[in-house]
Formats: structure tokens, C-alpha cells, sequence
């Protein structure tokens, strides 16, 4: 069976290209179209899509309140599609419940063949089949986690990611004594708002990095989009470096970077998203004595990054989101 698609944009351009592009693809098909959110409610209920693309910036009910509408009758993935000026929006749709969101592209007649594709790869990375067997793996007991002591705490996350972070960093502590880093794989634009979001949902600071600012305890660092982020001597580097596993931030270079700054006193904790970035920054983590955690199968959005690290070998525990939010909030400190 195919994968449904509900595409939802008030401009008939993209209604139309993005329904030719996504029926170019074998194993997708665009049941409907909607100009405006309030069709689209209507047509959810009548066609029964599988997913929804959804403009950020429309007149009438926003993209916004259309997500939260969505949100009150199903749990369908909902992938914004966004430009610069619908950051502050899409950051809260993400929030709010959005599976993830891909950045529009000023001209999409100049390259259409990767908007597709992203767009494809977003929608397969929820709907591919889950293999438990090849995740399966024996990690120690949650407490070998709890009994440590960290100078730092590091995460990776992807697709389904802002929202968790949303969770996990508002449970983190007013008396928090210790940095946090985070790379989240997120267009160069969108960062400084969802540092923003993070700031204002957080009992402590949380800021997007800077280039060679001095680590100061108790804040949380976000990797700003379209660079890496390293740690060395207690200062954040920031590079434009070749793009890791696709990415640029990667988690891979955070972790490496942070394992070999904090050595046994790191936790390095990979979450939801697509892919495999993450894993061998775990490693690292794992080979300086650090302690290592995946985001659990059955709270992940996409289970592609901490299935990977799991499959390989580098995790020492395994938690839920839950868990993963009362871990930090119970650090030492």
C-alpha cells in the first residue's frame, strides 16, 4: 500500500508541483489537497491520508493552529514546510506536536529534484519498518547510570527532536552546575529560535553557541545551524568544516570533541532522528571512560540514530523520554 499524502498550501504552484514530485515517487501517492487549514481538517477526515504537508504561513488558520487542530484528533505525522519568515512559527508547530519541518527553497523550479527527495526522506524515515531483532542488546542497569558523577552532558537528536528537547531541557534543574551541548539538526536560521523557545521553557539558560566564547557552568550551548561545534579547553568552536554524515552540526563532532574534554565524567545521550549521526561520537564517549544513553525505540520519532548506536555497540543504557527527562533533572550537582 501506498503512503497517502495530504498536501496543504495556499499557493496552487506548490500545491501542484509538490503532488507531481511526491507522485513521482513510487510508493507515495497525494490523496487530496487543501488551500487552507480548515479544508484540510475536512479532507483528513475524508480521505484518511497517511501524512500531512503543511505550508507554515497561511491565510486564515495558520499552520500553526492548524497543527494543534490536528493534534486534538490524531497523531498523523505533520511535516511543516517553511521559509525564513515562518521561524518563530515553525519552532512553535514543532512544539506543538509537528513531526519536523523542511526548509523551502527560494526557487524550487531551480532544483526540484532535492526538495523531493529531502521531502521523501523526512516521510520514509517515519514510516520505515522497525527491526527489533537488530536493535535488541543487553545494557546494564539504569542505576550504573544515576551513580555517576558528570562535568558535562552532551545530545544528539534529529527528526522528532525539538520536541523532545523541549521536554528533556525543561526538566533540567535551576541549580544545574554543569554545561549542556546540544546539536540538533536544524537549517542555519532556525537555531536561534528554538534557543529562544528553549530559554523560555527552561529553568536555566540556553543560548545558541558562539564561536570561542569561554564554557560558563549551567547554561545549555545549541549548535548553530550550518556549523559544527567542537569543545576544546573550555571554549566552543565553531567551523564550517565538510558536512559529517550529511550534516552540518554533527553530533559525531560534538561527542568526539566532548569525550576527549570531560573523558569518565561525560554523559553523551543520542536521540530521535533519522540516520546514523551519533554513533561513533558514542564510541568515542564509551573509549574515554564516559557513560552513554539511547533514546528508547518506542519514544522516538525516527528510532534511525539510536537504533544505530545501539546496534553498534556503544550504549550503556537504554531510556524512554520520561526517563531520559528524570535522569537530568536528577544529576548530580
Amino acid at each position: 500500500m501506498p503512503i497517502r499524502i495530504l498536501v496543504v498550501d495556499d499557493s496552487a504552484f506548490m500545491r501542484k508541483i509538490l503532488s507531481a514530485q511526491m507522485n513521482s515517487i513510487e510508493g507515495f501517492e497525494v490523496v487530496a489537497t487543501a488551500i487552507n487549514g480548515e479544508i484540510a481538517l475536512q479532507k483528513m477526515d475524508i480521505y484518511k491520508p497517511d501524512v500531512i504537508t503543511l505550508d507554515v504561513e497561511m491565510p486564515g488558520m495558520s499552520g500553526l493552529e492548524t497543527v494543534k487542530r490536528i493534534r486534538e484528533k490524531s497523531a498523523i505525522p505533520v511535516f511543516m514546510l517553511s521559509s525564513l519568515q515562518g521561524t518563530d512559527i515553525t519552532i512553535q508547530a514543532l512544539e506543538s506536536g509537528a513531526t519536523d519541518f523542511i526548509e523551502k527553497p527560494k526557487n524550487i523550479r531551480e532544483n526540484p529534484d532535492a526538495f523531493r527527495n529531502e521531502l521523501a526522506s523526512y516521510i520514509r524515515a517515519v514510516f520505515q519498518r522497525k527491526d527489533r531483532k537488530a536493535t535488541e542488546v543487553k545494557v546494564p542497569e539504569k542505576k550504573n547510570i544515576r551513580d555517576t558523577a558528570f562535568n558535562a552532558i552532551a545530545l544528539g537528536a534529529s527528526t522528532g527532536g525539538p520536541r523532545a528537547l523541549m521536554q528533556v531541557i525543561g526538566s533540567l534543574p535551576k541549580s544545574l552546575k554543569i554545561p549542556v551541548f546540544i546539536v540538533q539538526h536544524m537549517p542555519e536560521g532556525f537555531t536561534q529560535s528554538f534557543a529562544n523557545r528553549l530559554d523560555q521553557h527552561a529553568a536555566v539558560r540556553v543560548k545558541e553557541a558562539e564561536h570561542q566564547e569561554t564554557i560558563r557552568p549551567g547554561t545549555v550551548y545549541l549548535a548553530p545551524g550550518n556549523y559544527h561545534m567542537a569543545i576544546e579547553q573550555n571554549v566552543i568552536q565553531l567551523s564550517q568544516t565538510e558536512k559529517l554524515n550529511g550534516v552540518r552540526p554533527a553530533v559525531d563532532i560534538l561527542f568526539e570533541s566532548a569525550a576527549k574534554e570531560y573523558t569518565h565524567n561525560l554523559l553523551a545521550i543520542v536521540m530521535t532522528g533519522m540516520g546514523k549521526d551519533g554513533t561513533i561520537g558514542m564510541g568515542h564517549v564509551k573509549a574515554n571512560g564516559g557513560r552513554t544513553v539511547a533514546q528508547d525505540e518506542e519514544s522516538s520519532i525516527v528510532y534511525g540514530m539510536p537504533g544505530s548506536a545501539v546496534k553498534a555497540g556503544v550504549v550503556d543504557a537504554i531510556y524512554d523520554l520520561n526517563e531520559i527527562a528524570n535522569l537530568l533533572n536528577d544529576i548530580e550537582r
